[in-house]
């Protein structure tokens, strides 16, 4: 799918000839809330910055591609993005496994990409100094160590929960995950009192839930997406055996909150945004997400928050610049001088040559909470942070 936002006044051909920018993830199956979520995000900022201008005088067109949340499918999609499109830098990709897979395209051309969505904690390190000279890699969204950190933060330091269970899935993306909380857990002379692996689109996870209820676990930390996560919600309500869900950001997809319906009640995840409108900037992008969507819902609003971010900071790069010339963006993006006002945060200086990312403590994120077939904050303390951020 081909979309251009807005044009600016008509100048030269090659003066008005459009900024194209990729944009790639899942817009079909059961990533897609995450995916959709994010791509509107990133249209709503390009709306903005075209109807202020443009970039260097030219207006900006996202070329958008489905990956359907496949690794090869994300790998060839990049590929004609670079190759056929000609975009001068890439957003979005929302499974680690796909981003693991096609960045390196990216990486290869020497175009910058800002993942907006992905959370593998190698994500940003791929092509890490020192083996790399540059890495062109940079995420918005909060990478799997954080998360990790603060989901066994709650289950053990704030709840008191000692005899956990990990449900993960089989991706990348959950058994990376699965690694991030044993390494959390061990921090604190814990291990996992059972650990159980489930498939994508797997349907019944009755037995794995009995042993787990037979073993005594008093929590489930999980690391999957949300129909997967919802089948856990209704297996233990069929078991009529209710401990808390705390898991990943995804437990606030709304494809988990639909699907497990009054059984997602309660269940708490790590969150970079909460659809709040608690500032005069997030409240207008919540007008905005409206006025483009037709719905006042956002399916996964992280996502959709983390993707107009990430568009705002590779906007901001890009006229510092002064050029869509790779090198010269990546240099920007690690030295940006102008201070970024985005929905999840104000951005200064957000990157360097070493950090790659720009959410670096469990401090800059919130637990959030299922109540009422929403995500709300888990804690009244981390509402007043984040009026004040």
């Amino acid at each position: 799918m081909l979309m251009t936002l807005a044009a600016g006044a008509q100048q030269p051909a090659v003066a008005n000839s459009p900024i194209k920018i990729g944009v790639s993830g899942p817009f079909t199956g059961g990533s897609s809330p995450m995916g959709i979520s994010m791509r509107e995000g990133i249209r709503i900022a390009v709306a903005e910055i075209n109807a202020a201008g443009g970039l260097l005088g030219r207006p900006v067109e996202l070329v958008e591609r489905d990956d359907e949340a496949r690794n090869e499918r994300g790998a060839n999609v990049v590929q004609e993005l670079i190759n056929k499109e000609g975009v001068v830098a890439g957003l979005g990709i929302v499974n680690t496994g796909v981003a693991l897979a096609s960045q390196r395209y990216y990486q290869l051309a020497r175009i910058p990409v800002i993942t907006s969505v992905a959370t593998g904690s190698l994500v940003t390190k791929q092509f890490h100094p020192p083996e790399f000279v540059d890495n062109y890699v940079f995420r918005v969204s909060a990478n799997d160590t954080l998360q990790a950190a603060m989901i066994v933060e709650e289950a053990v330091d704030r709840r008191g929960f000692r005899r956990v269970a990990i449900f993960h899935d089989a991706t990348n993306y959950g058994v990376l995950g699965r690694e991030d909380l044993e390494a959390a857990l061990d921090r604190r002379g814990m291990r996992p009192h059972l650990v159980e692996r489930f498939q994508l689109r797997q349907a019944d996870m009755t037995q794995a839930l009995i042993r787990a209820k037979q073993a005594g676990v008093d929590a489930i930390l999980t690391y999957g997406i949300g129909p997967e996560l919802a089948q856990i919600a209704n297996g233990m309500a069929r078991l009529r055996w209710q401990v808390p869900l705390i898991g990943s950001w995804t437990l606030a997809m709304s494809n988990f909150i639909d699907n497990a319906g009054p059984n997602a009640e309660g269940a708490r995840m790590p969150q970079t945004f909460i659809q709040e409108p608690n500032s005069p900037r997030r409240k207008a992008f919540l007008d905005a997400w409206q006025a483009l969507t037709g719905t006042e819902r956002i399916p996964v609003p992280p996502a959709a928050a983390q993707g107009y971010d990430s568009a705002l900071l590779l906007a901001a790069a890009i006229r510092q610049a002064g050029t869509t010339e790779g090198d010269r963006i990546r240099d920007a993006l690690e030295n940006l001088q102008t201070r970024v006002e985005g929905v999840i945060m104000d951005y200064e200086r957000p990157f360097s040559r070493n950090n790659h990312e720009t959410i670096a403590a469990t401090g800059q994120i919130f637990m959030g909470e299922v109540r009422s077939g929403k995500v709300v904050f888990a804690y009244e303390e981390d509402r007043l942070r984040a009026v004040r951020r």
